[in-house]
């Protein structure tokens, strides 16, 4: 009984850096979870991503709001110029095989 307890705790130490680990943007897109939207955000590929997806898609696209708000005040234009602009761009580096969804359509690799 002791060793299988002993095991079942190695076994669960083992996995929990696994579990916990943050998934990265790059990681993501070749995975094909993540990909680049029109909109110069990132969203989920799939309809149920999972919870680290979900935060990693909420991370990046906080971080890129607040570039582009500052890039607007800066310039004195509106953000959904600066969005429209960075969507295009992104989508432009976009690497073959990721994902990308243009205005009006559906996830598609490039």
């Amino acid at each position: 009984m002791f060793a299988k307890k002993f095991a079942a705790i190695v076994l669960a130490v083992m996995l929990a850096p696994l579990a916990f680990a943050e998934v990265s943007l790059d990681d993501a897109k070749r995975d094909g979870l993540v990909g680049e939207d029109a909109s110069g955000y990132v969203a989920a590929v799939a309809a149920a991503p999972t919870k680290e997806v979900r935060a990693l898609v909420k991370s990046v696209n906080d971080k890129r709001r607040a570039e582009y708000e500052r890039i607007a005040e800066d310039n004195d234009i509106e953000l959904s110029d600066v969005e429209q602009l960075a969507g295009r761009k992104a989508i432009e580096k976009t690497e073959s095989g990721h994902y990308i969804r243009l205005p009006g359509s559906s996830w598609q690799p490039k």
